[in-house]
């Protein structure tokens, strides 16, 4: 009786796995394969598949018909820059079948309210705009985002300072490889996170 072939996957159990990092994972232009991606993932329940988007008003397209209220292995995180966008996509978030959410606001560009949206959210992640023409990022929105989590146990992380960040009234003007570290060294993160490659 002929040997099974036992298939070897380049990527090994357990490793998380980010999507469309560079894009945006539901983009009209990705509606013919999504499906395809979505079949990888339900093969790979062995792996931790994580993507962003800020096109969460398309999460019905190309799902296939076996999501149910959402794969284990599958973290959807949503991006809002400020609190109109958060009026538009927040609700529609939560109330798409999703196992594992998270709320990304970045580049953060002004004060944001979450407290109507971070029921069942897993985690909040903040950063400003990096770039020669950045948008000041001010550090009362960051405390103020991470008291509103605080305040229902979502855990909470401050990733990026951004190049022009106010913080006490006075714009500092920081380097775009200390952004993440001077983000860190202000010791509110409430959630471990990964250091940053090239810190």
């Amino acid at each position: 009786m002929p040997r099974k072939k036992i298939t070897k996957y380049k990527i090994e159990s357990g490793k998380n796995v980010g999507v469309c990092f560079t894009t945006d994972f539901f983009i009209k232009e990705a509606d013919e394969w999504r499906g395809e991606a979505w079949i990888m993932m339900k093969q790979r329940p062995d792996l931790n598949f994580m993507f962003l988007t800020k096109r969460i008003d398309r999460f019905n397209v190309s799902l296939l018909d076996d999501w149910g209220d959402g794969y284990d292995n599958v973290t959807i995180g949503c991006t809002v820059e400020n609190q109109e966008i958060a009026d538009y996509r927040l609700p529609l978030f939560i109330s798409y079948p999703i196992k594992h959410r998270l709320i990304i606001c970045g580049p953060i560009l002004g004060a944001i309210d979450l407290s109507p949206y971070l029921q069942g959210i897993e985690c909040v992640s903040v950063g400003g705009e990096s770039g020669r023409d950045a948008r000041e990022c001010h550090y009362d929105w960051i405390l103020s985002i991470k008291a509103q989590c605080e305040a229902v146990g979502v855990p909470f992380a401050f990733r990026s300072t951004g190049s022009r960040f106010v913080k006490d009234g006075v714009l500092r003007k920081i380097n775009p490889k200390m952004q993440h570290r001077t983000a860190r060294e202000m010791n509110i993160n409430t959630e471990l996170i990964e250091t940053e490659k090239g810190e």
